[in-house]
């Protein structure tokens, strides 16, 4: 059976950030391949990462892909560098390329959103929650917040430039109220909002995780914004969205929930070509598969044994996630959440968490379905 195509291609315009937010997986856990890489992506390597691109597009006959902008911080590669290889891109490729940009807002202005929306980018900005909450964890390196900055870019986006506003990302803090954060999240307006759990694993544990406890503090926040969400889901939460496709038997479009393999490969900025770059927080090594842009198609990252792996489904899971009755649905969380010194042959460090949020939503449903009309 022939491997399915990559449809996402993420890469990375620029290796460094101008923010130092304390859980941030490419400066603050295993990874540090991003100290040997130049901190911009050249005009070489954008250009021989879209002649690859338009190879795969032409080997797999291909109508669209999906370009993510990411970093670093990737609006620091700057306006002129980023039109010129989104028009590169769209010159080079025989199909409808949709470019998306995932920042940290902080340099959204008025001429660049201008130009972002001319190249029809679509922008996600990642931001925690409320201003406090978000002055928490994402600060520049100084110390100071970086809520004012990120606050005057999304209002741009909201009241003038809604056609590109992709939507927010923002990583959970179960110190913070999970309806106030969501609600904070709301008065943007955004079209979507992704909820993440921070990254770690067995040998980095996220805060309140413990080996052997069963506490769930994170299934704990995830559920009371559930059911809030639930009773009136005026915006789009995509994580409980792929939950709902994938306990009434559907198939989730994101990583992390269901068995649905992985459609995405990473381009590094020095033009090497990576898993998802998120196994690096597990391992320096793990996201790494040795091919490059310069000599190598993307067609041989389809059978390298680190993305392989990746995409393996219920295959690459533990004995213990494949026994379990929600592995469908859970999918067994992210790879790089598994992972322990001798490897990724574990549950995920937030199994108790994910059993209880799956479960939860599940019999929610079930108790709706069954309920009289």
């Amino acid at each position: 059976m022939a491997a399915r195509p990559f449809r996402q291609f993420v890469v990375k315009v620029h290796s460094r950030c101008n923010l130092a937010c304390d859980y941030c997986y490419v400066y603050e856990l295993a990874d540090s391949g991003w100290r040997s890489r130049p901190r911009a992506m050249s005009p070489a390597v954008v250009a021989h990462t879209a002649e690859r691109v338009a190879r795969h597009v032409r080997a797999h006959a291909l109508s669209d892909v999906e370009v993510v902008l990411h970093g670093g911080e990737p609006l620091l590669f700057g306006p002129a560098r980023i039109e010129a290889l989104v028009r590169g891109f769209r010159a080079a490729v025989p199909a409808r390329v949709r470019f998306s940009v995932q920042t940290n807002g902080t340099l959204l202005d008025r001429p660049l959103l201008e130009l972002l929306r001319a190249l029809d980018v679509r922008v996600g900005v990642s931001v925690d929650g409320d201003p406090a909450a978000h002055d928490r964890r994402r600060v520049r390196p100084d110390g100071t917040g970086s809520w004012s900055a990120v606050e005057a870019g999304l209002r741009l986006l909201t009241e003038e430039f809604r056609p590109v506003f992709g939507g927010l990302l923002c990583v959970l803090d179960v110190r913070a109220d999970p309806v106030g954060t969501y609600e904070s999240l709301r008065e943007f307006a955004p079209p979507v909002v992704d909820f993440l759990l921070p990254h770690g694993n067995w040998s980095a544990p996220p805060a309140g995780r413990v080996a052997g406890d069963p506490a769930t503090p994170y299934a704990d926040w995830l559920i009371a914004l559930f059911e809030h969400w639930y009773r009136a889901p005026e915006t789009r939460v995509r994580l409980f969205e792929e939950l709902l496709n994938v306990v009434l038997g559907g198939r989730s479009g994101v990583e992390g929930i269901g068995l649905t393999p992985s459609a995405q490969i990473v381009v590094e900025t020095d033009g090497a070509i990576s898993v998802s770059d998120i196994l690096a927080s597990s391992s320096p090594a793990a996201a790494a598969t040795g091919l490059h842009v310069l000599r190598d198609d993307f067609d041989r990252a389809l059978t390298a044994p680190e993305v392989v792996a990746d995409r393996a489904g219920r295959a690459a899971l533990s004995a213990t996630c494949r026994s379990c009755e929600v592995v469908a649905a859970c999918g067994g969380g992210l790879r790089a959440h598994r992972f322990a010194a001798d490897g990724f042959d574990h549950p995920s460090v937030y199994c108790p968490d994910l059993y209880r949020l799956v479960t939860h939503v599940r019999d929610r449903v079930a108790a709706d379905l069954a309920a009289p009309a």
